[in-house]
């Protein structure tokens, strides 16, 4: 009888204890083999040449890049490369992102390991992976309309704290400019006030704190 090739796993990740725990549940599985592990992005695409995996499980935070730019970084070299986000991150911003970049799948690190595992598998056979509450949390933003790359900017700016006249200094724009920036993200996200506003976008994924 031959014996079936395992599906070769990599994994990025800046914790020791989180790859330590991957390595341990992808150990018991008898049709996986986990071969190697990586802490930024620049050392995924180095492991990357290195292993050839079928699979890498990639943080969408890492040291030197976010996982979506590693991933695009391995996807140039290697087109056919199948990369799954696993992260804490959950807004709908950052899986769009993700998935638009050429991920496989999204999972959350609080997935219970049997859905990790079948999440593998199913990448590995050449199906997206997307959980129930990743495509829920998606549908929930569908149709919103999306901040332009200025409200971005006027949005980082809010969350540090810094007042019209500060950011129109900054950004080089006018404060009324700003004013009118601030009202229509606040129409965008719906939020009645610059700190909800904020907390919003972090949530979202639209910025990072």
């Amino acid at each position: 009888m031959i014996e079936q090739r395992k599906i070769r796993v990599l994994c990025v990740d800046d914790h020791p204890l989180f790859l330590e725990g991957i390595a341990r549940v992808i150990a018991h599985q008898h049709d996986m083999d986990l071969v190697g592990t990586a802490s930024t992005g620049t050392d995924a695409l180095a492991r990357y040449r290195e292993s050839h995996p079928d699979i890498t499980l990639m943080d969408l935070r890492l040291p030197d890049m976010d996982g979506i730019n590693a991933m695009a970084a391995i996807r140039r070299e290697f087109p056919d490369g199948r990369v799954m986000m696993l992260t804490t991150l959950e807004g709908d911003v950052d899986i769009q992102r993700a998935l638009a970049a050429g991920a496989r799948g999204y999972m959350l690190k609080t997935s219970a390991p049997h859905d990790l595992l079948a999440g593998i598998r199913a990448v590995h056979a050449g199906r997206k992976h997307i959980p129930a509450e990743i495509a829920n949390n998606l549908a929930q933003t569908m149709g919103l309309e999306p901040l332009s790359e200025r409200e971005i900017e006027v949005l980082r700016e809010l969350a540090e704290g810094h007042r019209n006249r500060e950011i129109a200094a900054h950004l080089s724009i006018s404060e009324e400019t700003v004013k009118g920036h601030v009202r229509s993200i606040l129409d965008k996200l719906c939020a009645k006030d610059r700190t909800q506003a904020v907390s919003i976008g972090v949530r979202r994924g639209i910025i990072y704190l």
